[in-house]
């Protein structure tokens, strides 16, 4: 699956986006397992109030399951102003 970094998680992961093979079932194991990685990822993924994701372009929760998803990306809150 595609999984996508936006502003600040990109800064700290160093990457906008990249393939993942994973046997993760819902968004929770995935963040697990990018977290086991490298430093990079656990400090990119250490706060999950702080982050927001998106499964297939939709919003979801850090419950969610991966099953048939095609695409993750995490961000920040979005601001207005």
């Amino acid at each position: 699956m595609d999984v996508l970094y936006f502003a600040w998680v990109r800064e700290r992961i160093g990457l906008p986006k990249e393939k993942v093979e994973t046997e993760a079932a819902t968004v929770n194991d995935l963040v697990a397992e990018l977290s086991a990685r490298e430093d990079r990822y656990a400090a990119a993924f250490a706060d999950l109030s702080a982050l927001r994701v998106a499964l297939d372009q939709e919003l979801s929760d850090f419950d969610a399951s991966l099953a048939g998803v095609r695409e993750v990306a995490f961000f920040p809150p979005m601001t207005g102003g």
